[in-house]
């Protein structure tokens, strides 16, 4: 870990998830992380609670790790088992961690370390909002008590990764939620999906980080292999790691080289549409900008971090 103050504190919502794994392995190489909040999302509760254990105990980190919603607010969403694997982790039969997750809910436990921590904490959302939103009805001061949020999801001109093509998963998964979040937060950094597009690691150099990396390297190369020909095979421009890019932004501010102030909202009623993250570009309802929206960050510096945090120093 790298305790400089140039580093934050990081408390994540996360659903590991191979994305999310390697956001995890960057965090835990740059910064404090206080605690893992898990949610439903890519696969059901149980894999992903196992997932960030098994992270946890690579990293040989004592990070507390709290279980969280099952389940999206309102109406059930299918997962993203076809990219990830069943278990989230690529299929590949790991032994399951020796630790356990607490027993406090993950809403109580943002709540309670918001409240502990008033002002230092940047809270990097990597998961379907669901766990953040309870959060908010338990605690409606949570946004000034939270020194940063930093949210991966949406997709801001409508080209989406979901089952309702304009729809972003990790929205469109649990709209309700994304909606309670949008609303109550002031202001909050939104990387969506078409900057995770835009910053893809191309396929030749995430393999060659990988060979050069070193035990977390392994492990990361053993569960991502279902993912990075899953991106392959459906003609990505290179491995998409959309929480790596968040977390990116969320450790390094500066790393961020193009975004726009707007209000954004989530659509809730429409067919075709819902979870579709509607950003009022012309500013034309008058509404104050809840999200900076990132647009483009510095390649060279997103690479040397997941770099870094793979073990792969001459990439760095």
């Amino acid at each position: 870990m790298n305790s400089s103050a140039e580093f934050p504190t990081l408390l994540i919502d996360t659903d590991p998830g191979v994305d999310d794994a390697l956001a995890i392995l960057m965090a835990q190489a740059h910064a404090d992380v206080v605690g893992l909040t898990i949610a439903a999302g890519n696969v059901g509760l149980g894999h992903t609670v196992g997932n960030a254990l098994k992270l946890v105990e690579v990293l040989g980190a004592r990070i507390p790790v709290h279980a969280g919603c099952a389940t999206p607010l309102v109406l059930p969403a299918a997962d993203a088992a076809f990219v990830h694997g069943v278990d989230g982790f690529g299929d590949t039969g790991y032994l399951p961690a020796s630790g356990k997750a607490s027993d406090e809910h993950a809403a109580n436990a943002i709540v309670r370390l918001a409240r502990e921590r008033p002002g230092e904490l940047t809270l990097v959302a990597l998961a379907p909002l669901t766990n953040l939103a309870l959060a908010l009805r338990l605690d409606p001061q949570l946004p000034d008590r939270i020194a940063r949020l930093v949210v991966m999801g949406g997709a801001v001109s409508g080209r989406g990764n979901f089952e309702r093509v304009p729809t972003e998963f990790n929205i469109g998964f649990d709209p309700e939620a994304a909606h309670v979040v949008f609303e109550a937060w002031p202001q909050f950094d939104l990387v969506d999906w078409e900057a995770c597009v835009r910053h893809a690691l191309a396929f030749d150099r995430f393999d060659a980080m990988l060979a050069a990396g070193d035990a977390r390297a392994r492990f990361y190369a053993s569960i991502a292999g279902t993912a990075r020909r899953f991106n392959q095979a459906n003609g990505r421009p290179g491995m998409i790691v959309a929480d790596a890019l968040a977390m990116a932004v969320a450790l390094q501010p500066q790393i961020v080289t193009r975004a726009e102030q707007r209000h954004v909202a989530v659509e809730l009623g429409g067919a075709l549409t819902r979870g579709a993250t509607v950003v009022d570009w012309e500013r034309r309802h008058g509404r104050p900008a809840n999200a900076n929206i990132v647009l483009d960050v510095d390649q060279a510096r997103f690479e040397a971090l997941v770099a870094r945090a793979l073990g792969a120093a001459r990439f760095a």
